[in-house]
Order: C-alpha cells, then sequence, then structure tokens
C-alpha cells in the first residue's frame, strides 16, 4: 500500500500560521477591562457619527498594543542585570535612594528607563532574588523623564535580596500614569526576567545598584525589558544562557 505523502502546500500554510502567532503578543490581563471600556467607547461614538468611531477603533487599537505581553529571552548570570522596563535610558548616575527603601542616605548607582505610551509597560526583574520589602508612596504625577519624579510622583518600592547585596527597584507613575500594578509579596523569590508588575499609561522604572555594578548602557540606550542588560559585575564571566520569560 502505497504511503501518502504530505501535501507541501499544507505544510507552508500552517509554517505562515505558526510565524504570525510567534509575532503576536498575548494582552496581559490587566488590560481586559481598559479595551472593553475602550471598545464600548468605539460602538457609542460610531452610533453619533461615523468618523468618531473609526478615531475610538485606533484608539481601541492602540489599547490592545499598550497592554501587550510578549515573551523575553532573558540571559541568565549572577553578575548581569538586566531591564526591568521597556523604553529608553534616561539616567545613568549616582542618586540617593528614597528613604522608603531603608537603603541609606548614600548616593547610589542608579540606571532609569522611561516608558512612554508606546512602550510595554509589563515591569520585570532585574536581577533573581528574594522580595525583602515593599513600600508604596502616594504623590503627584509629573513628567516622569524629570529628575524630580523620583521624589515627588507616586512611586512603588521594592527592595530585592540577592548574593551581590540588596537592590532597589522603583516603580513611577507619570503624567499619564495613574495606576502602579505589583504581582508580587514580600518574601517571594523571584528569578530575573519574571514579570512583577506594570504601570498605566507611561511612567519609568529606577533601578539602584549595590557597590561593584559596571553600567553597559548610557543615556539615550532603547532597553528591553528582561533581555537589555544595564550592569555587569564581572565583565569577564562565562558563556551566558538564555530562557524565555
Amino acid at each position: 500500500m502505497r504511503e501518502k505523502q504530505a501535501d507541501p502546500r499544507k505544510h507552508r500554510s500552517m509554517s505562515m500560521i505558526d510565524s504570525i502567532r510567534r509575532q503576536i503578543s498575548p494582552v496581559h490581563p490587566e488590560g481586559y477591562v481598559f479595551i472593553a471600556i475602550f471598545a464600548a467607547v468605539t460602538i457609542g461614538l460610531a452610533w453619533l457619527w461615523e468618523p468618531l468611531g473609526w478615531i475610538g477603533a485606533i484608539l481601541t487599537c492602540w489599547c490592545i498594543y499598550f497592554f501587550r505581553d510578549p515573551v523575553r529571552q532573558t540571559p541568565i548570570g549572577e553578575d548581569i542585570v538586566v531591564s526591568p522596563a521597556d523604553g529608553i535610558v534616561s539616567s545613568v548616575g549616582f542618586y540617593i535612594p528614597p528613604p522608603e527603601l531603608g537603603l541609606g542616605g548614600e548616593p547610589m548607582q542608579r540606571i532609569s528607563v522611561f516608558m512612554s505610551v508606546f512602550d510595554c509597560h509589563v515591569n520585570r526583574m532585574p536581577v533573581a532574588g528574594r522580595i525583602a520589602k515593599i513600600a508604596y508612596k502616594p504623590g503627584l504625577f509629573v513628567n516622569a523623564d524629570l529628575d524630580k519624579a523620583s521624589e515627588d510622583n507616586e512611586r512603588n518600592s521594592l527592595i530585592i535580596e540577592t548574593a551581590r547585596g540588596r537592590f532597589g527597584v522603583v516603580q513611577i507613575a507619570g503624567l499619564i500614569a495613574r495606576r502602579i500594578v505589583c504581582f508580587t509579596k514580600v518574601n517571594e523569590t523571584l528569578g530575573a526576567g519574571v514579570r512583577f508588575g506594570l504601570i498605566r499609561f507611561g511612567s519609568r522604572v529606577d533601578v539602584y545598584f549595590p557597590i561593584g555594578a559596571r553600567p553597559l548602557v548610557g543615556l539615550g540606550t532603547k532597553a528591553i525589558a528582561g533581555e537589555t542588560v544595564l550592569a555587569d559585575f564581572a565583565i569577564s564571566g562565562p558563556a551566558r544562557v538564555f530562557r524565555g520569560a
């Protein structure tokens, strides 16, 4: 009995479908309510006047895009620190950490990543470690790209305990952002690149490093959460491996 050969056209079609699926990022559950609101408003606008409906449809598509949650390939290594956010590096230098972190009053190495409304806003762990502290502080909503935002804006701060020392990670609300979401809790141990929070809509994340970190990025560097290496404690380390997150 002749063995049935696979249809090459079907194989190409399935490969194309798989390729499209890989390119489409899933939507984070935090965005479902907002997408539903945008869609409902769009229907109402279209009922009032069709051109308004098209504007609403564009904004709904933007909302879906904003809450995307793509898979990331996180480099693994005890000496490296990856970006906790998508966006542009807006600050590299030494700054006094927020008092609620309890890291003291001396300046620490800090790298800040500013997220625009077009960046993915899911935040990821910059290093593997235990969440030793979470501190929320209400505040203003000035432009998160400004230095004073670190002191004046609403923020949520985490202390991460690692073998290298204690890291501070601060989620800062921005001009449009009105909600900081933190998925983790005190004493939880998370790996590098694991999702720990989200900010809506446009904001910043600061990372404070223990002594010994060497920044590998500069002002204006495009950072990708869970992938871009911000700093290294030992430049001449072993080869790195990657994992999906």
